[in-house]
């Protein structure tokens, strides 16, 4: 089937050059290109929402500053350490 598109300039640069590279057609590269679009948007529709484990009724942890990322850090990993000392991670 014909179908006409419009591609920004770049993105036509871009598929005529990988077509040159790969000795294929431009329109076998924009199928492709489509293909792959179509099944990565499959994929992400099946894997659903992701549940996260929570404890507690919500919320942050007492002490607990995402805006800190070292003080975040090092709360992970005093965590991690208490956690190999009780022998739940090895």
């Amino acid at each position: 089937m014909r179908a006409t598109i419009r591609l920004e300039d770049s993105l036509l640069a871009e598929a005529k050059r990988i077509a040159a590279e790969t000795g294929s057609t431009l329109t076998s590269v924009v199928e492709n290109a489509l293909r792959q679009s179509f099944a990565h948007q499959k994929r992400a529709e099946k894997r659903g929402k992701v549940r996260l484990t929570t404890s507690g009724k919500g919320g942050l942890r007492t002490g607990v500053d995402l805006d800190n990322s070292a003080a975040l850090l090092d709360l992970m990993e005093q965590r991690r350490a208490e956690s190999r000392e009780l022998g739940v991670i090895p």
